[in-house]
């Protein structure tokens, strides 16, 4: 198991920290030294901006008063009305991010520990021991519309990469100090692991 990273534990530590930011995403880097080993963090906000989200409740609110209207005319109450709520429950998962940081933790001579921190308190996490991990990569995603990078791990024994950032698309400049780091620390596993 990995080491505490609570602050206030009674270990000693000490925070280097370097901050970005850039339109959606905020990056931080924390550095904590415990008892000599430092725990590397790196963490990726999303950033929700007040004025995007009333201008999301004022577009949300003009469809519901057009699909209101449209009620009137048609007098399909109860199949429109289904139809509508419908479309409000997906339009709400669309427009919302529900994450509001995704953490790389990166723990010497164990692993790394990938932590999504959702708006509604709750914390996925999950623990990637370094003998799993072959090697980090940067990858360009394209689809019909968008294009961006992604930063994932291939690990030793399965056919998938492992997404380090599940749910964010953080731009590139973000996601190269994760890769960085994260490929220091596999390499420096693989030269402990063949000198022994």
């Amino acid at each position: 198991m990995p080491p505490n990273r609570n602050p206030d534990s009674s270990r000693s530590s000490n925070r280097e920290s370097r901050a970005s930011s850039d339109g959606n995403y905020a990056y931080t880097h924390l550095e904590n030294h415990v008892n000599t080993q430092a725990v590397d963090i790196h963490e990726i906000f999303f950033s929700r901006s007040r004025a995007r989200l009333v201008l999301s409740y004022l577009s949300i609110l003009l469809f519901l008063a057009s699909c209101y209207e449209l009620l009137l005319k048609d007098k399909l109450w109860s199949s429109s009305f289904c139809g509508i709520i419908v479309i409000v429950i997906f339009t709400k998962f669309v427009i919302y991010k529900p994450v509001k940081k995704e953490s790389v933790l990166i723990f010497p001579t164990f692993g790394v520990q990938l932590e999504s921190h959702y708006w509604s308190g709750r914390i996925n996490r999950r623990f990637v021991p370094f003998g799993k991990i072959l090697s980090p990569v940067i990858n360009e995603c394209l689809t019909p519309f968008s294009c961006y990078w992604s930063l994932a791990l291939i690990l030793r024994g399965e056919e998938q990469l492992l997404l380090v950032f599940q749910e964010l698309k953080p731009p590139l400049k973000m996601l190269v100090p994760v890769w960085k780091a994260l490929r220091s620390a596999t390499c420096a596993m693989e030269e402990s692991s063949s000198h022994s």
